[in-house]
């Protein structure tokens, strides 16, 4: 089932570029992500009404929390970013750009989080790097 998620995810995710960037035409990018955020703050509340887990937040330990605000501060971060080279640049070439984040999210799962790094995830890796090298030149 996870599968069926993440392809979903990747669809989404494609949508949401081409999307951001027809609509980001003469809109200062701070803003047009702070509008999808709020978007993205009603769907994931909805989310969490509509699947009665809205209990679940006393059941959250400090260590937790620390590291979700960390993550939504990275979240926001990179969103900022992402929707200011929508602005300047190609959607062609932003998006292979900030899917790096691929091979930067599999090195610090190796050195962070001890995951196995295999010679079948070095070479994707690696062409995940020369496909991106490839399409932005």
């Amino acid at each position: 089932m996870w599968l069926v998620f993440a392809l979903l995810s990747a669809i989404f995710a494609a949508l949401t570029s081409i999307l951001a960037k027809m609509g980001i035409d003469g809109v200062n990018s701070n803003l047009a992500t702070a509008i999808r955020t709020v978007v993205v703050v009603i769907m994931a509340w909805g989310m969490v009404f509509l699947t009665n887990t809205q209990s679940g937040i006393s059941e959250i330990s400090k260590k937790s929390w620390v590291f979700l605000i960390l993550s939504g501060l990275a979240t926001g971060a990179s969103w900022l970013c992402y929707y200011r080279a929508l602005q300047m640049g190609d959607v062609s070439k932003v998006v292979p750009i900030d899917k790096l984040s691929i091979v930067l999210t599999m090195i610090l799962a190796f050195f962070l989080l001890h995951e196995q790094f295999t010679v079948k995830s070095l070479v994707g890796c690696i062409l995940i790097g020369i496909g991106t090298f490839v399409m932005v030149i």
